[in-house]
């Protein structure tokens, strides 16, 4: 599995992707597993959202060792 982190999430985790194997089987244990990698995506959870291959994430998605998951920060525009 591929996390792709954008925009000031970047700056948080230091990097742009990560890989993980084995895939967590929901977006609870993906959460865990990235806060415990990178602890200040704590502050950051609640405002982004999941999206695996292309679409929305919610709870009840289940992930696989090919997807591909962005983390999508608060969109701001002006």
């Amino acid at each position: 599995m591929r996390v792709l982190f954008f925009a000031q999430l970047k700056d948080v985790t230091g990097c742009d992707l990560v890989e993980l194997a084995p895939p967590p089987p929901d977006a609870e244990q993906l959460w865990k597993i990235l806060i415990g990698k990178f602890p200040a995506l704590a502050n950051h959870q609640k405002n982004v959202r999941l999206a695996r291959n292309w679409e929305y994430a919610d709870a009840k998605t289940v992930f696989a060792d090919e997807d591909e998951i962005a983390l999508i920060p608060p969109v701001s525009g002006g």
